[in-house]
């Protein structure tokens, strides 16, 4: 599939805006649906997104309680990364469809109720299962700069590569440009953090991604801080980066930010 998807790349935009005040993207889509792929991909906040793909919706990180999903088929299937709040929202999953499973990592799970617990599939770093017709591989997500090492670590969270129908997505998590990451191999779309100082500045997000070469990447979960203020990172310096080092990787900047003046 990712010979294809670099050889011919259709993009069909649903709804798209431009920001002329905006530090981080000039263009923005709401949603977008990649004609060469067979789900649609649908940003709904910083870190939390929703894929309809055949039969299966699967929400990632969901935030923002239900309101966030309007319009939005409820989820089968639900894969949480972390313990943070902008991770895991504990009233917004009470809100989502009873008949969903998830899959966490150990420290999620141990901060669930028992009604998620029991419908949780536990999974740890490098460990992998096949669920809801995917195949789904836990990735490490941690920080190594030694100031940033107390916000993610190693082992605690997920990043996660789901594999269905001849294609594979990887989605990292928080985490910095790790070499568990550097060595992922066809990955076809890529949705990759960079927000210091949790994670990452886009500079080493965009080096990363020239390593493992995915045929399309998302900039998500850029906002951070600086100056001790919010900071929308700038996605638009990721871009050229990557596009400047591999033309044949495809940068796409959706609005993660929808009700934000950035």
């Amino acid at each position: 599939m990712k010979k294809n998807l670099a050889l011919g790349l259709i993009i069909l935009v649903l709804a798209c805006k431009t920001d002329k005040n905006s530090t981080s993207n000039s263009s923005t889509l709401n949603s977008t649906v990649f004609d060469e792929l067979p789900f649609e991909l649908t940003p709904i906040q910083h870190a939390t997104f929703v894929m309809e793909w055949g039969k299966e919706v699967v929400y990632v990180d969901p935030t923002g309680g239900k309101d966030s999903f309007e319009g939005k088929p409820d989820p089968t299937l639900i894969l949480v990364t972390d313990i943070h709040g902008d991770h895991f929202d504990l009233e917004t999953l009470s809100q989502l469809s009873m008949k969903a499973h998830l899959v966490a990592p150990e420290a999620v799970y141990a901060k669930m109720p028992e009604d998620l617990r029991n419908r949780t599939k536990l999974l740890s770093n490098g460990q992998n299962i096949a669920f809801h017709g995917f195949d789904i591989k836990a990735i490490p997500m941690y920080n190594t700069t030694q100031d940033r090492l107390k916000y993610h670590v190693r082992g605690r969270g997920n990043g996660y590569v789901l594999t269905k129908d001849d294609v594979s997505v990887y989605i990292s998590g928080d985490t910095e440009d790790i070499p568990e990451m550097r060595q992922l191999k066809d990955i076809d779309v890529a949705l990759v953090c960079m927000n210091l100082p949790y994670t990452m500045s886009p500079e080493a997000a965009a080096d990363a991604t020239l390593d493992f070469k995915p045929s399309i990447v998302i900039p998500y979960h850029y906002r951070g801080k600086k100056n001790k203020e919010t900071h929308y990172f700038d996605v638009n310096m990721f871009k050229e980066i990557v596009v400047t080092g591999n033309q044949d990787i495809q940068v796409e900047l959706l609005d993660w930010y929808p009700n934000t003046s950035k």
